[in-house]
């Protein structure tokens, strides 16, 4: 069972969003917010999954939130910001912050529960041509940064195709080995970039250069 934390100041946004989720019977909606400023007091007494939460609000926003819960606590649940524009700068913060992915308001139903499933599996990186595009709007380093960290040849094709969406089963067909063996070189690069996930490795190489967001992922 999936527990999740609703967090929009727009009472009708979380009532909508309640209806969609509480109706899955693997997901559970374990409490609600008006303001990220609630969200530290409502994680620690409820020890949610994944929180969804607007990435703009007046006091606490989802930029702030997202780093106040990688930074303070060692397992923080997921956050998965909600914007209105897929080209919203708030949203390359969040990301940069620690949230895992972002979702579109206007965003079908059964996307939305996709959604908070593929977050809560920490599998598959969402909207990957949008991180793409964010990150080639906003800037990124000059030759590859990550040069240095001494990833692998395979290392590197896994992140690859980890910047194209593909969760650990489709990387495991497409490179012939099992899939324990995908989430060994996962971890390792993770591990190596030190990123929290696999979103934000994959914003690390394109930031870096390691990728170029201005062109289609090559692997």
């Amino acid at each position: 069972m999936i527990r999740l934390l609703l967090v929009d100041d727009e009472d009708l946004v979380r009532t909508g969003l309640r209806a969609i989720l509480d109706a899955e019977p693997d997901i559970t909606v374990v409490g609600e917010a008006a303001d990220g400023a609630e969200v530290p007091g409502l994680v620690g007494g409820l020890a949610p999954d994944v929180v969804l939460m607007d990435v703009r609000m007046f006091a606490v926003d989802g930029i702030a939130a997202p780093r106040h819960l990688v930074t303070s606590l060692p397992q923080p649940p997921r956050v998965l910001v909600l914007t209105t524009f897929g080209n919203d700068g708030d949203v390359y913060d969040a990301l940069q912050a620690g949230a895992a992915g972002f979702l579109l308001k206007r965003a079908r139903p059964a996307e939305i529960v996709q959604a908070v499933r593929i977050v809560a599996r920490g599998e598959s990186l969402l909207f990957p041509a949008a991180v793409r595009d964010l990150v080639a709007t906003r800037g990124r380093a000059g030759g590859d940064a990550l040069r240095g960290v001494g990833l692998t040849e395979r290392e590197g094709e896994v992140l690859r195709w980890m910047a194209r969406g593909l969760s650990n089963a489709e990387i495991a067909r497409e490179l012939a080995v099992g899939v324990e063996t995908v989430q060994v070189q996962v971890g390792a690069l993770l591990a190596k970039l030190g990123a929290r996930d696999r979103t934000q490795a994959v914003v690390a190489a394109y930031e870096s250069g390691f990728i170029d967001p201005r062109r289609p992922v090559d692997v």
